[in-house]
């Protein structure tokens, strides 16, 4: 069996991660109102970045299982939402150390917040559910329908600051907002480094699922024939 992460790819994705931490502490300039602190925000928004990416990806794919039930359909799907989680989960804890030093506060129940957390919650339901339904048809198309309901969260969070008065800062890019060159450019170049990130780990997960679905497939049989 191939290599789930080729070696060209794996260093390339190392490189890219390097640079893209020089570029944030020793390249960028420095906010002037927030100072230092400020520097989380290419991590923190990539990272946001990516989750909602791996989670379109994992419904679409979720979509795809629903319509013909192809195994390989549920492994990129569990691959990707799985990754995209803990994408979700940097961006939850990179917003609160944030937060602490700007708002006084690690957490503040507004909009935006509230839904990011509702998504990373359905998620992980959806790989509790994972681990409790041994059947593997019903499993896949349980969470299937679940990673699809999560999809339909993402535009919500993403929307929520334009739609709902909160505590988050407003949109930078597209928004109405304005960011320095040199940080839109370290923003977009961290988003692809940490987007590489994903698929390195999306390859070796979806591989994990593989030999797991076929080593479940071989365990049915031997049972027919006990």
């Amino acid at each position: 069996m191939r290599e789930a992460v080729p070696k060209p790819l794996a260093a390339a994705t190392l490189l890219s991660i390097l640079a893209s931490m020089y570029l944030i502490f020793n390249w960028v300039p420095t906010e002037a109102s927030m100072g230092i602190v400020q520097r989380i925000f290419y991590i923190h928004v990539s990272s946001a970045a990516v989750a909602f990416a791996g989670f379109i990806l994992g419904g679409c794919a979720a979509i795809g299982y629903l319509s013909n039930r192809v195994g390989n359909r549920d492994d990129l799907s569990v691959a990707c939402n799985e990754v995209g989680l803990l994408f979700a989960c940097v961006n939850l804890i990179t917003g609160s150390l944030w937060a602490k030093p700007i708002w006084g506060v690690y957490w503040a129940w507004d909009a935006r917040l509230t839904a990011m957390l509702l998504l990373a919650l359905i998620y992980a339901a959806y790989l509790i559910l994972r681990q409790s339904i041994t059947e593997a048809g019903q499993r896949a198309v349980v969470c299937a329908v679940v990673s699809i309901f999560g999809m339909v969260d993402v535009p919500i969070v993403y929307m929520a600051n334009r739609w709902w008065r909160t505590q988050h800062p407003a949109p930078v890019i597209g928004g109405g907002g304005s960011l320095d060159p040199r940080m839109a450019f370290v923003l977009f170049f961290t988003m692809f480094s940490l987007a590489m990130l994903f698929w390195c780990l999306v390859r070796q997960r979806r591989r994990l699922e593989s030999l797991r679905r076929n080593i479940d497939g071989l365990r049915r049989k031997v049972q027919a024939l006990a």
